[in-house]
């Protein structure tokens, strides 16, 4: 079985597994469609600041082999699998607290030996706690990929609080980044500024009808503060720049909020003047990965139409040419989201 693995900075490579049997509670999935994420890059061409090196968790295919006590699934159903999933119980503080994602459980659980493979184990745990769902027919595969970076969306859009008409800046419009236009448009924001250093990407959001601005504008502050005359309710953070990150404090108004979405390198810092901070009464939030609710409201939302992801995969690879896709991922060159397929 092939499995993509990092081979030291920058590179990736093909290398053989044996698949292990399968346990009583365990689906073999064969994976059909799998995306590259950000984070994905960062651990092969960056300094990942998080302890799995796995490479693969938006997969989702098609199970071919069940454990002989699953009784919820069959041979041949269509599904997405989340890598890691929480606990749930009374007396885990943090999925009491609703911080899911922040669960002891929820990183120690994981499809083996990733979702970039040719085939993947999900084990007992993600199975009997939520971690698979059976895809509808009018979702493609392609489309599941999109299921779990959707879903981190979902879960950063629940940590603040949003009315209609309200206001948007959304600093980096990769995949991610994207995806949060789709979810501000479907919550009715009346003004989605959007910001990037590349040119493709700004043109290719354009598409939703709303405003984009190269982020080395040097009059960027200005335009959105003189557009929307107090600064936008919302600054998402969809990108690792904390140079992006200080010009969210910017461009929020007095009691805004800016959304820390992008994951920074390991060691990432910054300096910012919290005399402003607290002067205007600015929210940070920070938003970790999604929770297997997210999960099922993503593809609530791809299933029924509201939220259209499949536009945005431009480019799709062979799991052979994993190196290829990852480089091409890295640079962005005229692409949104890159899927590799099995």
């Amino acid at each position: 079985m092939k499995s993509v693995v990092v081979k030291g900075n920058s590179k990736v490579e093909i290398e053989n597994f044996d698949i292990a049997e399968i346990k009583p509670n365990e689906l073999l999935i064969k994976m059909q469609s799998c995306g590259i994420c950000g984070s994905d890059v960062e651990k092969v061409f960056g300094k990942y600041g998080q302890p799995s090196m796995r490479l693969g968790h938006e997969p989702a295919g098609e199970i071919i082999k069940l454990g002989d006590q699953i009784s919820d699934f069959k041979l041949g159903d269509r599904v997405f699998t989340h890598h890691h999933v929480a606990c749930y119980s009374n007396d885990c503080h943090e999925c009491s607290h609703g911080n899911e994602t922040m669960c002891k459980k929820y990183s120690q659980s994981n499809l083996n030996p990733c979702g970039l493979a040719e085939n993947y184990i999900v084990p007992e745990w993600n199975v009997t706690h939520g971690g698979v769902l059976k895809l509808p027919d009018n979702v493609s595969y392609e489309e599941a990929a999109l299921i779990e970076p959707l879903a981190c969306c979902v879960r950063a859009w629940s940590k603040f609080k949003y009315q209609k008409n309200d206001t948007v800046a959304i600093l980096g419009v990769g995949p991610t980044g994207m995806m949060h236009v789709l979810l501000a448009k479907s919550f009715g924001f009346s003004k989605i500024f959007c910001m990037d250093l590349n040119d493709f990407r700004l043109d290719f959001v354009k598409k939703l009808d709303v405003t984009a601005i190269r982020s080395d504008n040097p009059d960027l502050i200005k335009k959105i503060n003189d557009d929307t005359s107090i600064g936008v309710d919302v600054a998402i953070v969809a990108t690792s720049s904390l140079h992006a990150f200080q010009d969210a404090i910017k461009l929020v108004r007095k009691g805004g909020t800016v959304v820390m979405f992008g994951v920074p390198s390991k060691d990432a810092t910054t300096e910012i003047d919290m005399s402003v901070v607290y002067s205007k009464e600015i929210s940070i939030v920070t938003t970790y990965a999604a929770s297997d609710i997210d999960t099922k409201d993503a593809l609530d939302l791809i299933s029924s139409g509201i939220v259209d992801v499949k536009f945005l995969i431009t480019h799709k690879y062979s799991l052979d040419e994993s190196q290829k896709a990852f480089e091409h991922a890295k640079t962005g060159d005229n692409a949104m989201k890159i899927i590799i397929e099995n």
